[in-house]
């Protein structure tokens, strides 16, 4: 686990996790799993692509956990 990408859920964080949030912890996904801090050129569209498609999976999960003790489930802020 990359100890950068922090949880975006209840207890962890207080209240939902905004979308510089999410987009910030796929950022950190893409760039451990592609071994990139910032791609070269000729890779930056599919790295990109790679942020945006970690972004909204991430999105979707949180839209649709259900934490429990939580009054309503989590969402993002959007």
């Amino acid at each position: 686990m990359c100890r950068s990408i922090k949880t975006l859920r209840p207890p962890a964080l207080s209240e939902e996790a905004t979308e510089d949030e999410i987009r910030a912890a796929a950022l950190q996904y893409v760039r451990k799993v592609s071994g990139f801090r910032a791609p070269a050129a000729h890779n930056r569209e599919v790295f990109d692509r790679a942020v945006d498609a970690v972004a909204e999976a991430t999105a979707d999960l949180l839209d649709g956990l259900e934490v429990r003790g939580a009054r309503t489930s989590t969402s993002v802020a959007r």
